[in-house]
């Protein structure tokens, strides 16, 4: 059923869209390319078991999680309509 002028399925396509650039934006902060034995931030090394788990790390659990603590992502709700970019 559509709303107004809205296409019918036009919300689903709104909840799609923002899943799917949430799901970019968390595999973009993903690590690539080639891991360290050391942490980057504070120079413990890093385990083993977590080297493998994640291909690429370069900061130990304890860093990650103070970075993780951090906003990284303050966006605007693009897809939204002006009352929901107005609060």
């Amino acid at each position: 059923m559509a709303n107004g002028w809205g296409p019918d399925g036009g919300v689903q396509d709104q909840i799609d869209a923002t899943v799917t650039d949430a799901v970019s934006a968390a595999r973009s902060r993903l690590p690539s390319g080639e891991g360290t034995i050391e942490c980057e931030v504070c120079g413990e090394e890093i385990p083993l078991k977590r080297r493998q788990a994640i291909p690429g790390v370069r900061t130990c659990v304890a860093c990650q999680g103070e970075r993780d603590k951090r906003p990284a992502f303050s966006g605007i709700n693009r897809r939204g309509n002006k009352d929901s970019q107005l609060r």
